[in-house]
């Protein structure tokens, strides 16, 4: 797993995650997003377009994080899921909970 942070407009932090978003990475993953949250940047677009596989363990880091990102008035907006991930969200209707979009500029468009 390999993240990269990028500073955007309206102070939104974009998030790149390559590759596998699965137990072995999320705890790191979460550290990460959360030490990030703490701060200050609290507006993230996590770009998914990289990322083949989520489980259950990187579905739970992911709802952590916007879990807190919201208790820090901020949100998480996922960016450009591939396929399958887009029905791992349909099915466990997550996508009802993030907000879902295809480039980080609509993310608080």
């Amino acid at each position: 797993m390999m993240l990269s942070f990028e500073a955007l407009e309206q102070d939104v932090t974009l998030v790149r995650l390559n590759g596998r978003l699965d137990a072995a990475v999320a705890p790191k993953f979460l550290a990460r997003l959360k030490a990030s949250i703490e701060e200050g940047k609290t507006r993230l677009a996590l770009d998914l377009a990289a990322v083949p596989f989520i489980d259950s363990t990187g579905l739970g880091s992911l709802v952590s994080v916007l879990k807190a990102a919201r208790r820090a008035e901020g949100d998480l907006r996922l960016i450009a899921p591939s396929q399958q991930v887009q029905k791992l969200l349909q099915l466990t209707t997550l996508n009802r909970v993030f907000k879902v979009v295809e480039t980080p500029e609509n993310a608080w468009a």
